[in-house]
């Protein structure tokens, strides 16, 4: 009897034994991602706890074996997890994983800017596919960056996509976008502004006005070179986006769809119907390609423009005060016809 126990004994517990390692060896090393959500997008702000991540990949059914997840990183003291946007792949480990959040091995993401009115737009802009607060990113987006200070400061900041990390600091963003803007004036775009006469805080300038103008891209080239036109001849842009932009300067509220007479009498230096040349700064964040509907403006001998109301979104062009006279003509009446008084 004592013989049979010796040998049950000897043959049981390294079974067991056997078996005890392979359980823990498939939990530590083994595939643990469910292949059905992969790849998955785990974001972790500072707060986060290894019972919220938990929780989380939990509720989305991420984990084949969720418990030997949370047992491991327990284990390995991961309480509080890395800020950061994580990429989780199939084919992960529980060892792998743990081991990622543990060293904060992150994953960049792409964050994409079409533009913005003003520096807080541009923020909230950023603020909604980053970490970062908007508040933080006002901040720092307001601190003065070489070159483009004071009025010049949203031509700073070139609207891009941009690869950069989720949990980034606002002062870091700002930086990003920044050196963007220094890469685009590179020595040949320099030259293509002095070449129009301008300087690339001008051309900025320009450029927003143009973006502001027609919110067509073929459009825009067009509309450039005529302002580009009156600047050569010494005769002011009369641009109605200057004109709103004043007036807004002077109520943010005001909602304006039509310029009236009595607006093109605002006495404020970015209106251009009362002041000669281009206004002291940017009126939004000019996009690249509207820099380089200025830079690369086509030739052409149009002095005049005007909405066109055949062509939404584009312009009637004209050499000469008359024919711009007729297009205004044409234009009025349909404001009037479709109740725009305002």
């Amino acid at each position: 009897m004592k013989k049979r126990f010796l040998i049950i004994v000897g043959v049981v517990i390294p079974i067991a034994l056997v078996f005890g390692v392979y359980i823990g060896y498939s939990a530590i090393f083994e595939p643990n991602i469910n292949p059905g959500v992969a790849p998955y997008d785990l974001y972790i702000d500072e707060q986060t706890t290894i019972d919220d991540l938990y929780e989380e990949l939990l509720e989305d059914h991420v984990l084949l074996k969720p418990q030997a997840f949370y047992f491991l990183g327990k284990k390995k003291g991961l309480t509080k997890v890395r800020s950061g946007h994580y990429v989780i792949t199939e084919g992960m480990s529980n060892n792998t994983l743990v081991n990622a959040l543990k060293a904060g091995l992150q994953e960049p993401v792409k964050v994409v800017i079409n533009g913005a009115a003003d520096l807080n737009e541009l923020a909230g802009e950023l603020a909604s596919q980053l970490l970062a607060d908007s508040a933080d990113l006002v901040r720092a987006l307001n601190q003065p960056m070489e070159g483009w200070e004071g009025p010049l400061a949203l031509g700073a900041y070139m609207p891009d996509t941009y690869e950069m990390y989720w949990n980034a600091s606002p002062k870091s963003v700002a930086e990003k976008l920044y050196q963007n803007t220094i890469r685009f004036w590179s020595p040949d775009r320099v030259r293509q502004a002095q070449n129009l006469g301008l300087d690339p805080g001008e051309v900025c300038t320009l450029a927003s006005i143009v973006m502001k103008e027609s919110s067509k891209a073929s459009d825009r080239p067009k509309v450039a070179r005529l302002y580009l036109n009156r600047l050569k001849k010494g005769m002011k842009l009369q641009a109605d986006p200057t004109v709103i932009f004043a007036k807004k300067r002077e109520n943010p509220e005001l909602e304006i769809r039509r310029v009236l007479k009595k607006d093109l009498e605002i006495d404020d230096p970015y209106n251009t119907y009362m002041h000669e040349g281009l206004p002291p700064g940017p009126i939004c964040v000019p996009e690249r390609q509207a820099l380089l509907a200025v830079l690369e403006a086509p030739k052409h001998d149009y002095l005049f423009m005007c909405a066109d109301p055949d062509n939404p979104g584009y312009h009637a062009f004209a050499t000469n005060y008359a024919g711009h006279l007729f297009n205004q003509a044409r234009y009025v009446a349909w404001l009037n016809q479709q109740k725009i008084f305002r």
